[in-house]
């Protein structure tokens, strides 16, 4: 299996979706938008080298944290993060959330990218964009990204955002 290049791993952060999670940070980022808070996460270079067996141990370390896929963009490095997303399910029972600058309708068309979504549970995607950056927002940077939830967006074949009634439900 591929190393994964990675930035930081930060853990329990309550900023990258709710509750305690363990943020994977993806070096890597072709979207390199303007206003971004993290421009030295979009050279894959920056990153130091993980393996997934790596990675599994730093997440299982943490029984009670949930998962959080966040870069950078994570679909850089889609077959890696794959892998990591189908172990997690195959050894945890851990919520999945993963940020891109992907949209939902492109993530899905493609059958590279979309090799993940069997496995996330939330997406929250669009490319940031600094004239909507509202920091009331939670869990995201601008107003135009949506908080996805994928496995009933994939059942309905319509994208379904999460509300903020029930954003925590995703345990």
């Amino acid at each position: 299996m591929n190393k994964l290049s990675i930035l930081n791993i930060v853990h329990d952060t309550t900023v990258d979706g709710p509750g305690f999670r363990t943020a994977i940070y993806s070096a890597g980022c072709a979207h390199q938008c303007p206003g971004c808070h993290n421009p030295q996460s979009w050279n894959i270079n920056n990153g130091s080298l993980y393996s997934v067996d790596t990675l599994m141990d730093i997440i299982k370390a943490d029984e009670f944290a949930n998962v959080t896929f966040s870069g950078g963009d994570p679909f850089t490095q889609i077959e890696g993060f794959t892998e990591l997303a189908r172990r997690i399910k195959l050894e945890t029972k851990k919520s999945i959330w993963c940020y891109t600058g992907y949209l939902f309708e492109q993530i899905v068309k493609s059958p590279r990218l979309s090799q993940i979504l069997p496995y996330v549970d939330v997406i929250v995607d669009g490319r940031f964009v600094d004239a909507l950056k509202d920091e009331d927002l939670r869990f995201r940077g601008s107003s135009n990204q949506r908080i996805i939830d994928v496995q009933k967006s994939l059942k309905k074949d319509i994208v379904v955002s999460t509300q903020h009634s029930n954003i925590f439900s995703f345990t």
